[in-house]
C-alpha cells in the first residue's frame, strides 16, 4: 500500500470514528429515547424502574410545594428554604447516566430550570426574600413544571413479541 493510500484510510476511518461518535451524542444528549404519543406530546421510553424514578422525583415536588405553601402562609422564610434547597439541583445527582441518555434535550433543559429555580427561591428566602416575590419565583417554576408535562410523558415501553 502507498504511503497515500494508507493516509487516505486512515482519515476515512477517524472520519468514519467522528461519524459514529457524532450519531451517539446525538441520540444520547439531544435525540433519547422518545416515541410520538397519539395525544401529541412526545413519549420517553424508560425502564419501569427510570420511571418509576422520575415520577418519584415528580410527587416530590408536589410535596415540597405543599411544604412551601405552607411556609409562606406562616411567612417563615426560612422553611422556604430548606424545602426549597431540597428540590434544588443537589437532588438532580442522583439520576443514573443510562437515564439520562433516554431523555431528549428539550425535557433536561426543562428539568434543570426547575431544579435551578427551585436553588434560586431557596437562595432568595435564606436572604430575606419576601413571600410575594418567591410567589412570583415559583410561578416561574412551575412554567417549566407546565411545560414539561404538556410535551411529554413517561412510558415504559412494550416488550416485542
Amino acid at each position: 500500500m502507498t504511503p497515500a493510500a494508507s493516509s487516505r484510510m486512515y482519515l476515512s476511518i477517524i472520519a468514519l470514528l467522528v461519524i459514529v461518535i457524532a450519531a451517539m451524542a446525538w441520540k444520547f444528549i439531544v435525540a433519547g429515547s422518545t416515541l410520538p404519543a397519539a395525544d401529541g406530546r412526545i413519549v420517553v421510553a424508560l425502564a419501569p424502574g427510570e420511571r418509576a424514578l422520575l415520577l418519584r422525583e415528580m410527587r416530590g415536588f408536589v410535596s415540597g410545594l405543599q411544604r412551601i405553601s405552607d411556609a409562606l402562609a406562616r411567612n417563615d422564610m426560612a422553611a422556604v428554604a430548606t424545602a426549597s434547597r431540597a428540590m434544588g439541583t443537589a437532588a438532580a445527582h442522583d439520576v443514573p447516566l443510562e437515564m439520562l441518555g433516554k431523555l431528549p434535550l428539550g425535557f433536561k433543559k426543562l428539568a434543570v430550570g426547575v431544579h435551578g429555580g427551585f436553588d434560586a427561591v431557596a437562595a432568595d428566602a435564606a436572604q430575606g426574600g419576601t413571600a410575594t416575590r418567591t410567589l412570583g419565583q415559583l410561578g416561574g417554576v412551575l412554567g417549566d413544571c407546565v411545560a414539561c408535562h404538556a410535551a411529554y410523558q413517561l412510558a415504559v415501553p412494550e416488550p416485542a413479541r
